[in-house]
């Protein structure tokens, strides 16, 4: 009887050190996805920042289709509206802000097409310099996009295998969502 008592603790034990690190492992892995989305907004938000001075830039230059001018600053302010709750992680939350920023991304992109017209433009140093800032701050977009898919899929991957997914349920750890290519991705842009 005293040796089964024994081993009937030694289990319990065992299996409440493994409930113990299992959670703390979902928080550091949620931590960890909380900082990298962390990263995502603030790359962001450094792109909504050099909006104005690019608008300010290619206002003083050219006598320029206005409507394009004020598609990229509602777009901004429609980006700046967005956000996520980082506890939470709602789908249909990180979707709004999925689309707001993509929206920015898409007005840009026209902005930039549209300054072809303009070649004392394309040669002023602070318009280059923006473009160039605007150009930095996509690519570190996709870097930083990427590190919170990673941590994501982490944290996911966690919260789906057994038996951790026992934990996961009893404490409430759900699978969060991913930033997905825009729909038409795959396909090569058309030139104007």
């Amino acid at each position: 009887m005293k040796k089964t008592g024994i081993i009937i603790a030694v289990i319990a034990v065992l299996v409440l050190l493994w409930g113990w690190t299992t959670y703390n492992g979902f928080v550091t892995k949620q931590e960890n996805m909380t900082k990298a989305w962390s990263q995502v907004e603030n790359v962001y938000q450094r792109r909504t920042d050099l909006v104005p001075n690019l608008v300010a830039v290619v206002k003083s230059y050219a006598e320029y289709e206005q409507g394009t001018l004020v598609a990229v600053t509602e777009a901004r302010a429609k980006a700046t509206q967005a956000t996520v709750n980082t506890e939470n992680f709602d789908a249909q939350e990180f979707a709004n802000f999925e689309t707001a920023q993509d929206e920015l991304g898409r007005s840009l992109s026209r902005l930039m097409v549209s300054i072809e017209n303009y070649p004392e433009l394309k040669a002023n140093e602070n318009y280059l310099a923006l473009q160039a800032q605007l150009a930095g701050c996509e690519n570190r977009i996709l870097t930083e996009r990427r590190r919170f898919n990673e941590a994501a899929m982490v944290y996911n991957q966690s919260v789906r295998r057994f038996p951790s997914n026992i934990i996961a349920n009893l404490f409430g750890f759900e699978k969060r969502p991913y930033f997905e290519a825009d729909a038409g991705a795959e396909n090569a842009p058309k030139t104007f």
